[in-house]
């Protein structure tokens, strides 16, 4: 039996050929345009869609949408053609949908970012012939258009036809439908072994309305209680609420086990890589970093950690570069949008980075780093009553937690008159949380200028019982050293070295008790001995103070 022109393009399309499929298919359908000889109209119009799907396939989008259009428009006009015979038309019917060809024009526009457009074709569907995919891809289109009250109704009609589809389900939660509500949805599948799906929402419900305290409670159970242990969704989820309530040791703890568990995933990365930086943890982020091909598209979340890793090894150009491609793919990009802020802090571009640093604030209302960078630009530029504005309304968006308090009496530490509201609040602070050392540190210096040096000596000996750091003994050595207890200031110098022996402080500290007549000659013989295999750093103003507990919210 012969074979037909369109037999070779459907042979060639059912072996993804589709370069291949392009070039005979341009081709064909030319020559059909002069007669009907070549392909009959059925085959005609199955042409049109093979050579759009193999131009989308191919990247073309534009092109595709073009073909797709002919397409819809050729079927439209063989139905209306008078030749047609009934048999035909039935014939017609039967292949592919107009909603089918329309959802993949939309693919197009969605690939070109004309988002409006994509819109567009997919309402043109009437609401019966809209299917759960249809109503996904024009859900998310509305909910990114602002358009919440249509996209919570299309979220809804997956839901009804697929209960488990877990993205509209995190749709609903982050248009402010209750957890009950979508909840009520899923349940009513009968669902059977899924006991845990219910947790699921919970632990979401409460993501999305910033409950985060709330959320890590249902994610450990769910992580220590269910099949569900060790999922890389799961702990990633779970290491970003830590993250956004402060607990950095927590979060990145908890990302690292998620990226462990499954080292090809990418969401998480970008917060995961910023916690590592801050920590100083630079080979570990190395280890974590795909192999990176400037070549190929890689997701945001990269380009935002590799940014990250350029940003710690002292290459800002190259680290916002990487932090704009990130934003260029998802706009209002916040981990992105800090990264490229904290590059323009260095570079004192203030201006800039508070550009940066505001829009990630409006985008993330809940987020304490945007406050932080906002904060230490206004300060840079000496602009202090911008800074006490931004601390403020970050104590108000954060509810008052130990570091917003904290962020807030930084700045009021500038001026004297503010000074006690200042103590009060990182007061406040320790109250929540006693372990807060960027509060412990500014608390010891106001009590310091107030030469409460008992009160400071109560506080550090109070804070090294909690959390023995080398900066907490560095800084209870200096006050001993202060009030003339020469020999608690050596035993604090000499714990701190042997927490970390790269304190230039305590090095300083013990060489001065070396030089200090008042010295026994056991404590002197002490240190030679201890110090012998401590090579001190040159002094130099501009080397900052050791301090690996600090972590990115002190300083930019």
């Amino acid at each position: 039996m012969a074979s037909t022109p369109y037999d070779q393009i459907k042979l060639l399309y059912d072996q993804e050929l589709y370069s291949n499929v392009v070039s005979l298919a341009n081709l064909v359908l030319t020559v059909s345009d002069y007669g009907n000889d070549i392909l009959n109209p059925s085959a005609k119009f199955q042409t049109y869609v093979h050579y759009g799907d193999s131009l989308l396939q191919l990247g073309r989008y534009a092109q595709a949408v073009a073909v797709y259009k002919q397409a819809l428009q050729f079927k439209k006009s063989m139905l209306k053609s008078k030749n047609v015979t009934k048999p035909n038309e039935t014939i017609v019917k039967d292949l592919m949908p107009d909603t089918d060809i329309k959802y993949q024009i939309h693919q197009c526009l969605v690939k070109m970012n004309r988002n409006d457009e994509a819109m567009e074709v997919l309402q043109s569907i009437p609401v019966k012939q809209r299917t759960a995919k249809i109503n996904f891809a024009l859900a998310k289109l509305l909910q990114c258009r602002g358009m919440e009250r249509s996209a919570v109704s299309a979220y809804k009609e997956v839901l009804r036809e697929c209960p488990l589809a877990l993205e509209a389900v995190e749709g609903l939660l982050s248009l402010t439908v209750s957890g009950a509500e979508v909840n009520s949805l899923v349940i009513e599948a009968n669902l059977t072994n899924m006991d845990w799906v219910n947790n699921w929402i919970k632990a979401h419900a409460h993501l999305y309305s910033k409950e985060f305290s709330q959320a890590i409670n249902v994610l450990r159970q769910l992580d220590e209680r269910t099949p569900l242990r060790g999922n890389h969704s799961l702990l990633v989820s779970l290491g970003e609420a830590y993250y956004y309530i402060g607990d950095n040791t927590k979060a990145c703890n908890v990302l690292l086990r998620a990226h462990n568990a499954n080292p090809t995933i990418t969401r998480g990365l970008d917060v995961l890589a910023s916690l590592l930086v801050g920590e100083h943890r630079l080979p570990e982020l190395e280890r974590l970093m795909p192999t990176y091909d400037p070549n190929l598209d890689v997701s945001h979340e990269v380009y935002t950690a590799i940014g990250y890793l350029m940003y710690a090894n002292n290459n800002p150009s190259r680290a916002a570069y990487l932090a704009h491609k990130a934003c260029l793919m998802k706009p209002h990009n916040v981990e992105a949008l800090i990264l490229k802020g904290r590059v323009l802090y260095d570079l004192k571009k203030y201006q800039d980075a508070v550009l940066h640093f505001r829009e990630a604030q409006q985008a993330a209302q809940y987020r304490y780093e945007p406050y932080k960078g906002l904060v230490d630009c206004y300060v840079a530029q000496h602009r202090i009553r911008e800074a006490v504005s931004f601390a403020s309304n970050c104590c108000k968006q954060l509810n008052n937690t130990p570091r917003a308090l904290t962020l807030y009496a930084s700045v009021l530490m500038k001026d004297p008159v503010t000074l006690v509201k200042a103590k009060s609040l990182l007061e406040k602070a320790l109250q929540q949380d006693e372990s807060h050392l960027p509060a412990v540190y500014l608390l010891v210096q106001i009590l310091e200028q107030e030469d409460s040096l008992e009160a400071v000596v109560a506080l550090l000996e109070k804070q090294v019982t909690i959390n023995p750091t080398s900066k907490l003994h560095q800084m209870l050595g200096d006050i001993y050293a202060r009030i003339n207890d020469e020999q608690k200031a050596f035993e604090n110098y000499h714990i701190s070295l042997n927490l970390d022996a790269n304190n230039r402080r305590s090095m300083e500290g013990m060489q001065r008790l070396h030089a200090s007549p008042s010295l026994s000659a056991n404590d002197r013989s002490y240190y030679h001995h201890n110090m012998s295999d401590v090579e001190p750093e040159p002094s130099n103003d501009n080397v900052p103070d050791s301090d690996l507990e600090a972590s990115s919210e002190i300083s930019l």
